[in-house]
């Protein structure tokens, strides 16, 4: 769903809250942006998300992770979020996506969760770059790196949302 910022405005709860979720499923997140409503320009409804964000709890970060396909996997389903995905990960050519097959597993092995960056125009060299750069993070330390690039695709799947 892409509106442009009246639309989103004067959207109902049930339809803006929706596509907030599509954004980040963080459902205070969403909240908090929907109660700042009507928002005057774009620039003001993409600061108020990144300052709804910010931080995010660590289970905010584990329940908005399960709504994101790994790094070189293709996303399964269809929708909007899974339209996102594929795009984002763009730059994520064949060779790279057999390399994260084994870097993934070694993240997950080590944290626990998925590994999630804000892929967004990066290559897949650079991402699996990122990836290996924070396997030396401790737990804690890595789930706020999480939470922060969670933060960044939330604003930049909002700023294509809401034209």
């Amino acid at each position: 769903m892409t509106v442009d910022l009246a639309g989103f405005n004067e959207a109902t709860t049930t339809e803006a809250r929706d596509l907030l979720l599509s954004c980040l499923a963080v459902p205070r997140w969403a909240d908090a942006v929907l109660a700042a409503r009507p928002y005057a320009d774009r620039e003001s409804l993409l600061d108020t998300a990144a300052k709804a964000a910010d931080p995010l709890t660590d289970d905010e970060v584990h329940r908005a992770i399960a709504d994101h396909p790994r790094i070189g996997e293709k996303p399964a389903g269809q929708g909007t979020s899974a339209d996102w995905s594929r795009s984002e990960q763009s730059g994520v050519d064949d060779q790279a996506a057999a390399e994260f097959r084994a870097a993934n597993a070694a993240y997950e092995a080590r944290f626990g969760w998925v590994y999630l960056v804000c892929a967004s125009g990066r290559s897949g060299a650079e991402l699996l770059a990122d990836l290996k750069s924070r396997m030396d993070n401790d737990p804690a330390e890595e789930i706020g790196v999480a939470g922060r690039e969670l933060s960044k695709i939330a604003v930049l799947r909002l700023g294509k949302a809401v034209a």
